[in-house]
């Protein structure tokens, strides 16, 4: 009689199950896969493509010089003085408003991101989902135009852009997904690191048209009733629509998962539990990344969505000083997180996250304790968040690339934005509780640094298999 010997469970690795997709758009059965570099750079493109969409219109621009600012306030109360009282908190109250509008956005990507990953990876279709979704957040920076200079509009202008947020938030499902098909094994920390530190640095040139704009005061152009700040989104949909094109042309459709039937969409949500069960039960490392990441990857989303408010309404930049601040800001962290790239492939993802959520959380801390200080805490502060959040996002990017079953990576995508850069849930929501609990715009720091602290102990909490060099 034969013995039946159970099959040995091998352990877990820092690939669990996603090594065999890398590539594999690109690789002939038996062959080493070498990724072709036009693919890549076409790939990453489209992160410069969006960059003005979240660096000019969500940060630095758009929602912290126009929407929050006293373009939005009654005439009486845009009169008075930047530290009165009555305007402090009349600013507080567009703060917190614009958080509570994002915050209903974020539960919007909680409804849709995951099971439209999943139908993209059922489909084969990650390219083409990532086609509509792309031409409809240029259509929602064109839409901006419309938000003139008048309380009004206020509403308007918020909900345009947090939609605007759901909409490339949706899109980024697909395009991260698509990291596998453009990276190697050896390769995927920098592909990812170079998609993010292009990203900056298209939002470097942005920025810069605009400070040349400026400079020269619209060329003799009428900005009055907030036609500036409108043209600027303007000019952002038709930089979205240009600069993406080199995806659509040169990087292929992903293959569709195989094994997984197309399913309607209401039955994708049934789908999509039966599937969280399954990746708890089978890749429990990738499990339990993805909910540390819901916390500390939606405190990374405020730091970006707030900085540029908290530097005009807090440390009281003028236009011109946000706009330099936000250039060097990108700067920074376009090379850190080129930088960090490399030091995510040589130490492991995870390693570069905690570094960077450490020093997140002090910086934060700072920036709430010296707010009355001027604007050099901000600015030294300020530049050293910047140097942090790029890495940490880039890292999550490559490390759930790293532990996503192969076939999965739509639908483990979608989960990703779910839980982690949810535009306006966590960190929003405790940006405009402080604010509103304590009538004053520099208390959401705080809220921000809850947010960081909770999800940098989760993410330690995480046994990640031990990252080995490929």
């Amino acid at each position: 009689m034969t013995a039946h010997r159970r099959a040995a469970v091998p352990p877990p690795t820092a690939n669990t199950g996603a090594l065999p997709g890398f590539g594999a758009t690109f690789a002939e059965a038996g062959e080493e896969v070498e990724i072709p570099r036009r693919k890549v750079i076409s790939w990453a493109f489209w992160d410069w493509s969006t960059q003005p969409f979240n660096s000019v219109l969500l940060t630095f621009v758009f929602v912290s010089l126009y929407l929050t600012g006293s373009s939005f306030l009654p005439p009486e109360i845009a009169k008075l003085s930047e530290n009165d009282p009555i305007r402090e908190k009349a600013v507080a109250d567009l703060t917190s408003g614009y958080g509570f509008v994002s915050m209903l956005a974020g539960i919007l990507i909680l409804l849709l991101a995951p099971v439209l990953g999943q139908a993209a990876d059922r489909s084969g279709s990650k390219k083409r989902w990532l086609f509509v979704s792309t031409m409809l957040l240029a259509l929602a920076q064109f839409a901006l135009f419309f938000t003139y200079a008048d309380p009004a509009f206020f509403w308007y202008g918020a909900v345009v852009i947090s939609v605007g947020a759901v909409i490339s938030e949706i899109a980024g499902v697909n395009y991260n997904a698509m990291l596998v098909s453009v990276s190697t094994p050896k390769t995927v920390g920098r592909v990812s690191g170079l998609g993010w530190g292009l990203g900056y640095i298209g939002g470097i040139v942005a920025l810069s048209i605009i400070v040349v704009f400026t400079s020269f005061d619209w060329f003799g152009m009428d900005t009055s009733n907030g036609l500036a700040y409108r043209l600027i989104a303007v000019g952002c949909a038709v930089w979205t629509l240009v600069f993406s094109i080199p995806l659509f042309r040169n990087v292929p459709e992903p293959a569709a998962a195989e094994g997984l039937k197309r399913v309607s969409f209401f039955a994708s949500y049934a789908e999509l539990v039966r599937d969280i069960v399954r990746l708890y039960r089978t890749h429990r490392p990738t499990f339990w990344f993805l909910v540390a990441s819901a916390v500390y990857r939606d405190g990374l989303a405020g730091v970006f969505a707030f900085g540029g408010i908290l530097a005009a309404a807090v440390f009281h930049f003028t236009s011109n000083e946000v706009i330099i601040f936000a250039i060097a800001a990108n700067v920074v962290a376009g090379i850190s997180t080129v930088l960090a790239g490399r030091a995510d492939d040589r130490f492991g993802a995870k390693a570069v996250i905690v570094w960077a959520l450490s020093i997140l959380l002090v910086m934060a801390v700072v920036v709430f304790v010296l707010h009355d200080a001027g604007k050099v805490p901000f600015w030294v502060c300020g530049l050293v968040l910047s140097a942090c959040v790029g890495p940490a996002q880039a890292a999550s990017r490559s490390l759930l690339a790293r532990v996503t079953p192969t076939g999965l990576q739509g639908e483990i995508f979608g989960l990703y934005a779910t839980t982690g850069r949810v535009a306006s849930f966590m960190a929003p929501g405790m940006w405009a509780l402080f604010i509103a609990a304590f009538g004053a715009t520099y208390w959401g720091v705080l809220g921000l640094a809850i947010v960081l602290a909770v999800g940098l102990v989760l993410l330690l909490l995480v046994r990640l298999p031990k990252h080995e060099r490929v």
